[in-house]
């Protein structure tokens, strides 16, 4: 649960991800981090921003909408990371500059279909069931190589990488192992498709965000650490 301010507890936060990234000799601005936000009223979002953050996830779309027309003063980036439904997919083609849970061809092209001309594409994330857990939404590695080849002609999305949520697990070396897998995904993928910006794995949360910085995530999602307990 938070202790400190969020101003303090994103310090804390940024800490660890320094220590980590040079732990594994790893250039300390490597890893982005993506607040997320989810249930947090306007008010804290614009504290966090007042702190210096900059790049925030939501799961709920009508209530990152509300944020979003709260908080038109701030210059913030915008990530969709929860499960996104095809008759839903105009919003977040509209108001959002990521997207990390592509795991169906059928809402990339609405996506792309969607995607305002004014706006640069939209950056994704295809999501892997790393796991195979039948409660996770996500493609399967096998299907991966499909579903990333079919993405990629999309003209109004940009793939950038691959996002996960692996089932937990109790110890750091435990917690790399998948993490390891989603990596050699990536690694494949981008032998497989070069001519794509393949640079992101979306990766690690507040229990499992060391492990995931010493596989190679970029970006790590962090709710708890920063905002406290979710409401």
């Amino acid at each position: 649960m938070r202790k400190g301010s969020i101003a303090e507890n994103l310090n804390s936060v940024t800490e660890r991800i320094v220590t980590a990234c040079r732990f594994c000799d790893r250039k300390t601005d490597a890893v982005t981090l993506l607040a997320v936000s989810k249930t947090r009223p306007a008010a804290d979002l614009r504290a966090a921003f007042a702190a210096g953050q900059r790049h925030f996830g939501e799961n709920y779309l009508q209530e990152a909408l509300e944020k979003q027309e709260a908080l038109t003063d701030l210059d913030i980036v915008w990530h969709f990371i929860g499960p996104l439904q095809s008759n839903k997919t105009r919003d977040v083609a509209t108001h959002f500059h990521w997207l990390h849970t592509v795991d169906r061809l059928k809402v990339a092209r609405r996506l792309s279909e969607q995607r305002p001309g004014a706006l640069p594409p939209l950056n994704v994330c295809l999501q892997v069931n790393i796991d195979g857990e039948d409660s996770k939404s996500g493609v399967a590695p096998e299907a991966l190589p499909a579903l990333a080849a079919a993405v990629a002609e999309l003209p109004n999305l940009r793939l950038r990488g691959l996002m996960a949520i692996p089932a937990p697990r109790g110890e750091n070396e435990d917690q790399r192992v998948p993490f390891r897998r989603l990596a050699a995904l990536l690694e494949a993928l981008q032998r497989q498709l070069p001519e794509q910006p393949l640079d992101t794995l979306s990766m690690g949360m507040s229990g499992d965000m060391e492990a995931a910085i010493f596989s190679g995530a970029t970006i790590v999602r962090i709710g708890t650490d920063i905002f406290g307990a979710r409401k």
